[in-house]
C-alpha cells in the first residue's frame, strides 16, 4: 500500500490548521511580522444615528437652560394669543371711558371762557353731535340677537345636507346683513353690543369673534336700534340676505330673536373721531 495518502497534497495547507488561505488574501508580511490592520471605516448611517443623538442633547441642554427649573408649557408669563386679545380689547374700553370724560372736561372748560356767541356755536356742535352719534339717544328701540348653532346640530329639515362648520357660527355678513336693513328701515341710531355706531364704524369678524372699533365679542351678538319698531321689523323681514339667513336658523338652529324693547336711550359714542384718510366735503 503506497504512503502516498498520509502525505500532503500539493497546495494544500498545513496539516491540522483546516483549508488553505484563499488565493484572494494579501500576502503575508516579512517573516515573524503582523500584517498591518486596515483603516476602520464607520457606515453613513451610524454616523447619522450618533449626529441625530448629539442634536438631540444639545436641544435638551438649551431647553433646560431656557426654564431655568420653570414649567415652560404653563409658565404664566407667556400668554396666549387669545388672552392678549382679551387684555387689548379691555385697554382700548379703558381707553374708550377715558377720552369721554375729557371731553366733557374740555366741554366744561369751554363754558368758561367762551364768548358772546357761545350759545350759538354750542347749539350747532350739539346738532352735528347728535347727527355724528356722539351724544345719547332716546326713543322706541328693537333688538336683534343672533348666535352660534349648537355644535351637534343636525338637518332639521328632509333634503338639506348634514352641516359643515361653517353653517354653525354667526359670519360677518349676518351682523351686516342685520345693521344694513335696520338703517334702511330708518334707525335713528345703532348699538351693536355696547357700542354706538357711528358713520366710521367697521363689523368685521376674525373666526368666531367679533372685532368693533378695537374690542372683541364672542355670541350672542345683540344689536339694538332706536326708530319706528313697526318699520324696523318689516326692514328685517324684507331683507334678502336675513331671508337666507333665517333658512340656516331653520334647518339648522342659528340662533335668531327679535324682541321690542319700548323706550331705551343708546350711549353715545365715546372714542376717537377724527379722520386718519378720509376728510369732510366743505
Amino acid at each position: 500500500m503506497s504512503n502516498s495518502a498520509d502525505s500532503p497534497e500539493s497546495g494544500s495547507g498545513t496539516p491540522g490548521r483546516g483549508p488553505s488561505a484563499p488565493s484572494d488574501a494579501p500576502p503575508p508580511g516579512p517573516t515573524g511580522s503582523t500584517p498591518s490592520p486596515r483603516p476602520r471605516r464607520f457606515p453613513p448611517v451610524r454616523v447619522l444615528t450618533v449626529g441625530v443623538f448629539a442634536l438631540a442633547g444639545l436641544l435638551f441642554f438649551t431647553s433646560f437652560n431656557t426654564a431655568k427649573g420653570t414649567n415652560i408649557r404653563t409658565d404664566a408669563s407667556l400668554l396666549k394669543l387669545s388672552d392678549l386679545i382679551q387684555e387689548r380689547s379691555q385697554k382700548n374700553g379703558r381707553l374708550d371711558e377715558s377720552n369721554g370724560r375729557l371731553r366733557d372736561d374740555v366741554e366744561s372748560l369751554a363754558k368758561r371762557t367762551a364768548g358772546g356767541d357761545f350759545e350759538a356755536d354750542t347749539a350747532r356742535l350739539s346738532a352735528l353731535e347728535k347727527n355724528a352719534g356722539t351724544r345719547p339717544l332716546k326713543g322706541g328701540a328693537v333688538t336683534v340677537t343672533l348666535d352660534d348653532a349648537p355644535p351637534d346640530a343636525t338637518a332639521k329639515l328632509p333634503g338639506y345636507p348634514e352641516p359643515q362648520p361653517d353653517y354653525l357660527v354667526i359670519h360677518q355678513q349676518d351682523l351686516q346683513a342685520v345693521v344694513n336693513a335696520l338703517w334702511k328701515g330708518g334707525a335713528k341710531g345703532i348699538k351693536v353690543m355696547d357700542q354706538r355706531l357711528i358713520g366710521t364704524s367697521a363689523v368685521r369678524c376674525v373666526g368666531n369673534t367679533l372685532i368693533l372699533q378695537g374690542r372683541v365679542y364672542s355670541p350672542p351678538y345683540k344689536i339694538s336700534a332706536v326708530g319706528d319698531p313697526e318699520k324696523l321689523q318689516d326692514a328685517l323681514a324684507a331683507s334678502p340676505a336675513i331671508q337666507n339667513y333665517m333658512v340656516y336658523v331653520n334647518v339648522y338652529g342659528l340662533g335668531w330673536k327679535v324682541t321690542e324693547d319700548g323706550t331705551v336711550t343708546l350711549p353715545g359714542y365715546t372714542g376717537t373721531v377724527d379722520l386718519h384718510y378720509a376728510r369732510p366735503v366743505e
